[in-house]
């Protein structure tokens, strides 16, 4: 009998304090810890235990996926909210938090004043090249926190255009004809990012006067456009972990914002306007959620503090002290505050 209080003591002390994973020995627990990265800004289901998951694309399978977690489907179908993903305490809360959860398609704003440190940039492209493959950009749009426009014009292409994809993008070629010479375009960009510091004295996490650039496909988008910005001021929807099919898989806009906002785009002619909007709704969204605020080292990215030469401590850690370790993997945005 005391052999079995012991044996049932010992697997206790060997589970995981963030997913509940059981494992027979101290040091498996430990690896454990090391390659998961759980953090309080993992995506959670509220439904009882509260299990972390890696990504809200696997906590919206685990909820309303084709094979969801049945007991957690059940609550949830009853009192959650199908595009927050967030659980409440009844089915009349739900439909209230609903009309205010869900957005719909916005009509482009006039220029005006766009408070707020971001800004978010669109692109449409026309092709080049001989079989018409290759991207030029010919429109671009750039608005403000509150979906106003800062600036939006066609780009005169520097090299011939060989299919204005029309379709998608409603170019004709005498919207290109007197448009606005790249290098302008590039000027007025980067004065807007900049909004007056130097781009060499920006830094991470500073309170200078620099604005974060969101976006989805940025890293293509920049290029096209021959900018270059520092890394730690974008925030793509396309490449932020919580938001990825995988963790190098992506999913289009047109599917976040029809999973995560509640409406259509790209349902015919594309304009950019509607991708800024789309992109800085996600942002927003993703920026605002409660994370407790005291978590590791306050930073959001890597915490990995299991290093070799304590594997004796660690392994006389509780689980909860080897939690208190941990960190995410990413830079969280809701430390954007």
């Amino acid at each position: 009998m005391t052999d079995c209080r012991r044996e049932s003591s010992e697997t206790l002390r060997n589970k995981c304090a963030a997913c509940f994973r059981q494992y027979n020995r101290m040091e498996h627990l430990v690896e454990h810890m090391k390659v998961s990265y759980h953090s309080a800004h993992e995506p959670r289901c509220g439904v009882a235990p509260p299990t972390p998951c890696r990504s809200l694309e696997s906590l919206r399978e685990h909820l309303i996926g084709p094979l969801p977690k049945v007991e957690c489907a059940r609550v949830f179908a009853a009192r959650g909210c199908s595009i927050c993903l967030a659980l409440f305490d009844s089915a009349n809360a739900v439909r209230c938090h609903r009309a205010s959860c869900q957005f719909t398609r916005a009509a482009p704003m006039p220029r005006g004043n766009y408070g707020g440190r971001a800004v978010a940039m669109a692109c449409k492209m026309v092709g080049g090249g001989s079989d018409g493959a290759l991207d030029i950009c010919a429109r671009v749009c750039l608005i403000g926190e509150n979906e106003t426009v800062i600036f939006q014009t066609y780009v005169k292409p520097t090299t011939a255009v060989t299919n204005y994809r029309y379709e998608v993008t409603g170019i004709r070629p005498e919207y290109l004809r007197d448009a606005m010479p790249l290098k302008l375009v590039q000027r007025r960009i980067q004065d807007i990012l900049c909004n007056g510091e130097p781009l060499w004295k920006i830094r991470p996490r500073s309170s200078g006067r620099a604005k974060i650039l969101v976006g989805h496909g940025l890293d293509h988008e920049l290029e096209c456009l021959g900018l270059e910005y520092p890394a730690f001021m974008i925030r793509d929807t396309a490449k932020y972990p919580p938001l990825m099919k995988t963790s190098k898989l992506s999913n289009s806009l047109k599917y976040l914002t029809q999973a995560y906002l509640g409406y259509d785009i790209h349902t015919g002619i594309q304009d950019p306007y509607d991708d800024c909007v789309a992109a800085m709704r996600l942002y927003i969204r993703m920026k605002s959620q409660a994370h407790p605020r005291d978590y590791a080292s306050g930073s959001g990215e890597t915490q990995n503090n299991y290093p070799a030469w304590r594997q004796r401590e660690l392994e006389r850690m509780s689980p909860e002290e080897l939690l208190a370790l941990s960190g995410s993997d990413y830079y969280c945005w809701c430390l954007d505050f």
